[in-house]
């Protein structure tokens, strides 16, 4: 009888935990101007009446326009493309001489398979090296901003490749390290709140390495949302110790692979030993890898959603009666106030709009 009751009870907890909260209803809330005027430079001030768990606060401008909020979008087809980037050489390990590794090429026909180099290679790619300054040293050098817009086609997405040469490095050197950071496309003609737009930045690019030899002599390239790292594969050396069947590191008996040795590295691992193939064509090859983007579409931008600002942000403290705003351009704006009620489950909106007319 007890069991039948506790089972009862629990069905009744289970019922009443499961119970909605109640619909909330859109707040009393209101703006009393309709319209302000102000000079640009002096506090816009805005009386409200009624009360509201959250008051949100859209001023008219750009980025923080109540129209937008769900997304804003702007068309750059036709209006151009410009490209500007920061490059630098480092000389790798060990120091490394080869000169002319790095080319950055340009397609409107690439078909976006990035599975193997002959796939990317198959592309026309034009070759724009020569419109930008190449660094001579670590230190990053700033491009000056290129205009691109002859090589645009009207409907068709631009791809761009950074391109790594390597050389066959006891004829040639060691092989250097290309970095390309602060990669930046940028519309020529669209313009918005006085600055030209951005197409996409290095992260948005998204370059991808694809490597000639990825499996028997892979490229040391690497790519980050800051920064692409060019650099070639590792030269194969003979004299290398790893080859060397007596190097201690493929002694099964070596301490640093005993957990109760003091010299116990939990992070070494026995290596397979490989012999040296003096008949590998793999030893010191002529390579190429690629860093090549993603498709960038030249239709529109998206700017994502304009925000508003916040006035109230709960139900604690008092209700504020009045919210200023300074514009500091002149013109005419229509700002909107969001007053909101919310629960975990529900949420109603009262929304006022007033227009403000800014002077000089």
């Amino acid at each position: 009888m007890k069991i039948k009751n506790l089972i009862w009870l629990a069905g009744i907890f289970f019922m009443s935990c499961q119970k909605k909260l109640a619909v909330v209803t859109a707040p009393d809330f209101d703006v009393t101007t309709t319209t302000v005027t102000v000079k640009a430079g002096v506090p816009a001030v805005f009386k409200f009446s009624g009360i509201a768990t959250t008051v949100s606060f859209y001023p008219g401008e750009i980025y923080k326009d109540y129209n937008y909020k769900d997304g804003r979008s702007v068309a750059v087809a036709g209006k151009g493309l410009a490209l500007s980037f920061s490059n630098g050489v480092a000389a790798g390990t060990p120091a490394g001489t080869q000169a002319n590794q790095f080319s950055i090429l340009l397609s409107t026909d690439f078909n976006g398979n990035y599975k193997d180099l002959a796939s990317v290679k198959a592309a026309t790619w034009v070759n724009i090296t020569d419109s930008f300054t190449l660094a001579t040293s670590a230190t990053m050098v700033a491009t000056r901003s290129v205009n691109l817009s002859r090589f645009v086609q009207a409907g068709k997405p631009v791809y761009f490749a950074l391109r790594y040469i390597n050389r066959p490095q006891v004829a040639n050197g060691f092989v250097r390290q290309w970095l390309v950071e602060n990669f930046l496309l940028k519309s020529v003609d669209t313009v918005l709140n006085g600055a030209v737009v951005t197409i996409a930045d290095q992260a948005l690019a998204g370059f991808r390495i694809v490597d000639q030899n990825p499996v028997n002599a892979p490229a040391r390239s690497t790519v980050t949302n800051t920064r692409v790292t060019l650099y070639g594969p590792i030269y194969k050396n003979p004299a290398d110790p790893i080859y060397n069947p007596n190097n201690p590191v493929f002694d099964p008996k070596n301490p640093i692979y005993d957990p109760k040795s003091p010299q116990y590295n939990p992070n070494a691992v026995l290596p397979v030993y490989v012999a040296y193939d003096p008949n590998s064509p793999y030893n010191d090859p002529a390579s190429e890898n690629w860093a090549v983007s993603t498709a960038i579409t030249l239709d529109s931008v998206s700017l994502g959603k304009d925000w508003s600002i916040p006035v109230r942000t709960s139900i604690y403290g008092a209700m504020p009666v009045a919210y200023s705003y300074t514009y500091s351009v002149p013109g005419q704006y229509t700002a909107y106030f969001v007053a909101a009620n919310n629960t975990i489950e529900h949420s109603a909106a009262t929304v006022k709009k007033v227009v403000v007319m800014v002077t000089p």
